[in-house]
């Protein structure tokens, strides 16, 4: 057989070829074989490492931050009790008036006359009592009678002053000393019981009024110092005056109104602002509001290590964020907070702990 090989030499270079070739497929499954890893054993038993960073509790004031709108501390719709002509403008719009000042005038057309005649018929009445009391001393007049002529006066008396108030109705005066701010009529304008004639504010004092939600409120306590942050950056003393016995319907939150001095007479009535209401001093740390996560119930809390190196989740209460960080108080007074690595570890887990490079 080896004779007729060699008498084939192609059939001999075939077969080295196909051993050669299998030999290098066989080198590289071996190599592959060197490069994979043993299986590893399972690394339960292996503790998870987090970094912490030990922060100490501080004191601060606790403060609801609100948005309200400025309102001017009082405000009223001047309206007409009588019928008749305008007949002069006592004041200008804009003007600052006293309280009791002559605002307006309509015309007093037959009330003084009516006046007089009722002044007159009281007059009268009042002579006939007293004619008929004298008679009924000697028993000339019945008691009856006498009755009869003091209910009268009574009715005159009655008429005289419904005479004068309608004719005291054609002045409109300031009901206090404000800020006379809009008016509805013009000079001439007939006007009828119960048309609008002219708005008077009083701006020496402000209120700033707010809703506050229902689990804020109970916070609140009457003359707590409140600041009044307006739009421009500008910013005003105030302090807490009136709290709504009753929530909302809708919102159920509750109205709260803050009463802000205003000497500098500030137009600011009708205007938006922030209010910063101080509710007292308490116990806080300052951290990154990324830290802060939810637990099953929806709580905001942080994860923390305890002494026992096991992982702790406290729920916090948020009492003020800002660009530089959030305040949160529920905390131990000194705390070592999870900064790196709190999302892969679960409350009562153990784990090894890093303390976070300064700065980080």
């Amino acid at each position: 057989m080896f004779a007729q090989l060699s008498k084939r030499p192609w059939i001999i270079a075939i077969v080295i070829a196909v051993l050669l070739l299998g030999w290098l497929f066989s080198g590289e499954r071996f190599v592959a074989r060197d490069d994979v890893e043993p299986d590893q054993p399972a690394t339960s038993n292996e503790l998870a490492r987090v970094e912490i960073q030990w922060l100490q509790a501080q004191p601060m004031q606790r403060q609801h931050v609100v948005q309200g709108q400025i309102e001017a501390w009082r405000r009223v719709e001047l309206r007409a009790q009588v019928s008749g002509s305008v007949q002069n403008l006592d004041q200008d719009k804009g003007s600052r008036v006293a309280a009791d000042q002559l605002l307006l005038s309509i015309s007093p057309d037959d009330r003084p006359a009516q006046v007089a005649r009722s002044e007159a018929d009281v007059r009268q009445r009042q002579s006939d009592v007293s004619a008929a009391k004298r008679l009924r001393e000697r028993s000339l007049v019945s008691a009856n009678e006498l009755m009869r002529l003091e209910s009268e006066l009574a009715k005159a008396r009655a008429e005289l002053d419904s005479a004068r108030l309608q004719q005291r109705n054609t002045k409109i005066k300031a009901p206090f000393a404000g800020i006379y701010d809009q008016r509805m009529v013009e000079l001439g304008d007939f006007v009828q019981p119960g048309q609008s004639l002219l708005t008077l504010v009083d701006i020496d004092r402000l209120k700033v009024s707010a809703q506050i939600a229902q689990q804020q409120v109970t916070q609140l306590e009457l003359g707590q110092p409140v600041k009044v942050e307006l739009l421009d950056g500008r910013t005003l003393q105030g302090e807490l005056h009136f709290i709504a016995a009753a929530a909302d319907p809708g919102s159920r939150s509750f109205r709260i109104e803050v009463k802000v001095d205003n000497p500098d007479g500030l137009r600011l009535a009708g205007a938006s602002a922030t209010l910063h209401i101080q509710t007292g001093e308490v116990m806080a740390h300052r951290l990154s509001p990324a830290l802060l996560s939810l637990d099953e119930s929806g709580r905001h809390g942080v994860k923390w290590v305890n002494d026992a190196q096991r992982v702790e989740f406290t729920p916090v209460q948020l009492i003020s964020v800002d660009n530089q960080g959030a305040w949160v108080s529920g905390l131990p007074p000194k705390v070592a907070l999870i900064t790196l690595g709190q999302g892969f570890v679960q409350p009562g887990q153990q784990v090894r702990t890093q303390l976070a490079a300064v700065g980080s």
